[in-house]
């Protein structure tokens, strides 16, 4: 690996990541779902060369993690969606946009999906990544 944070092929594999951030939103096709409401679990991969954070040991140089956090919480609790596909698109565009990584990935479970039996959890995961395809 070289100094700079990249990989020998020039991926990204610096990362920040936010396991387990568990909101409660009205998200889902059912009405019973957009009226009571459940609890999704987001986790967030944030891929950025994280060099010149070590470094200098600058919150300055790096994603301000308690921010994308209350971005997260903003998205799952404030907005609404039939399809957590929908929302987990949404999360990783308002991620890229806001903050300065190379990619994200985001994985969003929803561990009370109404399939009337027993399931740990359903969940969709998505990776973007800035301005290159992957």
């Amino acid at each position: 690996m070289a100094a700079t944070g990249e990989a020998v092929r020039g991926e990204v594999v610096d990362r920040i990541i936010l396991k387990g951030m568990t909101f409660y939103g009205r998200h889902g096709v059912l009405p019973e779902e957009k009226d009571k409401g459940q609890p999704f679990v987001v986790d967030l991969v944030l891929y950025l060369d994280l060099e010149q954070a070590a470094l200098a040991d600058d919150l300055g140089c790096t994603v301000d993690y308690s921010r994308v956090f209350e971005a997260v919480r903003q998205i799952v609790e404030g907005d609404r969606f039939d399809l957590i596909e929908a929302m987990a698109r949404d999360i990783s565009e308002q991620v890229m946009a806001r903050f300065p990584v190379t990619g994200v990935r985001v994985r969003v479970k929803k561990p009370k999906a109404p399939l009337g039996g027993i399931i740990q959890y359903v969940a969709v995961s998505m990776r973007r990544w800035r301005g290159r395809d992957r």
